[in-house]
């Protein structure tokens, strides 16, 4: 049995299967729904359901759907799946639709601890073989148990045969505790990739403000990396929150990127600087921070990679100094249930 999902905001529908929900049914014929996490955590999927109804396996519902925002007719698209014939309104990005996702055994070629609890891990693909993704996007580590675990890419598409991940230690976590105690140079591992929708929307000329939590820095590296190689034609202002100076693990290198780029402005903003630090600059919670220098935010793309309480803080009160509908793009860490 088949239902059929009408695009509202969209000259296009597409139908699902039993036991499909509706992310997974516009991927499978072409049709890309925003989404990152993929099981109900971030909210990057969320549409506005006009005709028709959902259910949710279990009846559950996926924790990124609040109350308020599932009486205004929101439905999760990575966990929804529908009772009949439905009208949809909801984003749809093309840029990412004909990339081909690939299953590729790799070599980790280069460990490099960045701080305390953050390693790179510089990933050999196998030679003549290409991985094509755009930046922000990520990939999932295919563990022998079935597992997966998700990161992304922090080096620009344009690198050839190699993939830079930023690995944060968890305590107690499965895999990170693998990469941390165990990993070494040589090592093989299984890839799947790429995955996600958080990319950088070339087609706007609006300034964009860039936020970051800890290694949530990854995929706006990826992004700017290549700013850095094609220029810029908007103001960027990049805002990286970490605890203490020392989990600014790129610092050194966005101030040398700001000296190359005249579009390009990096704000550090501290929520537990050590004494050691004697710490000048700005304290307290990133978000807070950008909203003190931008009061009205109308005009203005936001892209936020970090910690979902970072990220929820953001869609809850940007909106409220002027962030239009549509122009906050985000990817939410969500970390797995055994710690990782």
């Amino acid at each position: 049995m088949t239902d059929k999902v009408k695009l509202v905001n969209d000259s296009r529908s597409f139908n699902t299967q039993t036991g499909e929900n509706i992310l997974s049914a516009g991927l499978r014929q072409g049709i890309v729904i925003p989404h990152n996490c993929r099981n109900g955590f971030c909210g990057s999927c969320m549409g506005l359901l006009h005709g028709g109804q959902v259910e949710y396996e279990g009846d559950e519902k996926p924790r990124a759907l609040t109350e308020d925002k599932e009486k205004a007719g929101y439905v999760l698209c990575c966990q929804a799946h529908t009772k009949g014939d439905i009208e949809l309104e909801v984003e749809t990005i093309d840029a990412v639709a004909d990339i081909e996702i690939k299953t590729l055994p790799c070599r980790v070629n280069r460990l490099e601890k960045m701080a305390d609890d953050v390693m790179l891990v510089e990933l050999k693909l196998p030679p003549h073989e290409k991985f094509i993704f755009h930046a922000g996007q990520y990939l999932d580590f295919l563990l022998r148990d079935g597992r997966r675990r998700s990161f992304s890419m922090a080096n620009p598409p344009s690198s050839e045969g190699v993939i830079e991940l930023h690995i944060r230690e968890v305590p107690g976590g499965f895999f990170t505790g693998q990469v941390f105690n165990e990993m070494k140079e040589k090592d093989m591992l299984r890839i799947q990739g790429p995955f996600g929708t958080f990319i950088l929307r070339d087609d706007s000329s609006r300034p964009a403000v860039m936020i970051a939590g800890g290694t949530g820095f990854a995929p706006l590296k990826s992004m700017l990396e290549g700013v850095r190689a094609q220029g810029c034609d908007r103001p960027i202002h990049l805002y990286w929150g970490a605890r203490a100076a020392k989990d600014l693990y790129f610092d050194k290198q966005l101030k040398q990127w700001i000296e190359e780029l005249d579009c390009l402005t990096y704000t550090q903003v501290l929520s537990e600087p050590h004494a050691s630090d004697n710490w000048t600059g700005a304290t307290g919670w990133v978000h807070e921070k950008v909203m003190e220098d931008f009061p009205d935010l109308q005009g203005v793309d936001v892209y936020a990679s970090g910690p979902p309480p970072m990220v929820n803080a953001i869609q809850e009160s940007f909106p409220l100094v002027g962030l239009q509908q549509g122009h906050l793009y985000f990817d939410s860490f969500e970390y797995a249930n055994d710690g990782d």
